[in-house]
């Protein structure tokens, strides 16, 4: 049976007044009377507040077979127009709605309720982010709204909708990625286990695209934006330690470095009056040259 057309449970109590009511009583076994209709499909049309924007053709058609079999199980949730009484917004189903059209239903069950347009919003959200084909960003907008608009806790959504708190917090946190990234997880190029790597880099947008280049799984992603955060840490620290450097110790390496014709180094103990001279020497008679150096008095 298709999720589609198999009853669903009520969402969880607490997103919004009611809300687990209205979705509840979709189903066919306890949709009342008075409320569960039969309309033309001609009638109905999407909702203001949908906010999918985009719907898989491949997961379309099987819907649209499993209507075909079985006929559509779940009524779709409407309420009437409010620019035009005599047809009907859809605010959960528009999948089923779409299909229906597919098999050239032309009348589908639906529930009838009145709802203004806050409550429409939400249960749109809600109704959509319970859908196992929404792209990361769709669902991580859906959060956003229902925090930000709505009131709800980032507790609340994950009790209600059966996620864990901290999956709806690093879905949050995909929104703070470049916009060209978040158009990767739109369009597949990339999925969310990639992208919450990419949330801690130096550079999204760059590795990103090595990512793409060099076909990396997640583990692979994690462990190379994980090595370029250790090499960037290391330069940075190296440039701060430079730059706290007494500028005539540093000048004298660089004197003595010509003298010699190798590389010196000076570490001055703290007070400066004295500290560690070391000169590096690859070979014996580089070690040899400048002995010489010494013992001649140069």
């Amino acid at each position: 049976m298709s999720e589609e057309t198999r009853p669903r449970a009520p969402v969880g109590r607490g997103l919004g007044r009611g809300l687990s009511a209205l979705l509840g009583e979709a189903d066919t076994s306890t949709a009342s009377t008075k409320n569960l209709r039969t309309l033309a499909t001609e009638l109905l049309h999407p909702g203001r507040f949908q906010p999918r924007r985009n719907f898989d053709e491949a997961s379309l058609e099987s819907l649209a077979d499993s209507i075909r079999a079985q006929g559509i199980l779940q009524p779709i949730l409407v309420r009437k127009n409010p620019d035009n009484p005599n047809t009907y917004e859809i605010l959960a189903g528009e999948r089923r709605w779409r299909a229906a059209q597919a098999v050239q239903l032309h009348e589908v069950p639906v529930v009838v309720r009145e709802l203004g347009d806050r409550e429409a919003s939400e249960i749109a959200l809600v109704e959509n982010i319970q859908r196992q084909d929404l792209n990361p960003i769709e669902e991580a907008k859906g959060y956003k709204r229902l925090v930000e608009e709505f009131g709800h806790t980032q507790e609340a959504l994950a009790d209600a909708l059966g996620k864990s708190r901290s999956h709806i917090a690093n879905t949050l946190r995909l929104l703070n990625l470049p916009e060209e990234i978040q158009t990767m997880m739109i369009d597949g190029r990339l999925t969310a286990g990639h992208a919450r790597a990419l949330i801690t880099a130096g550079d999204p947008m760059e590795i990103a695209k090595q990512i793409l280049a060099m076909g990396l799984n997640v583990r692979q992603t994690e462990d190379y934006v994980r090595d370029q955060t250790k090499s960037r840490h290391a330069k940075s620290d190296g440039a701060i330690a430079a730059a706290q450097r007494d500028p005539n110790v540093v000048a004298l390496e660089q004197e003595l470095s010509l003298t010699l014709g190798l590389k010196v180094a000076i570490e001055t103990n703290k007070g400066g009056a004295s500290g560690t001279l070391a000169i590096h020497y690859h070979t014996l008679d580089q070690l040899d040259a400048v002995l010489a150096k010494l013992r001649s008095g140069r």
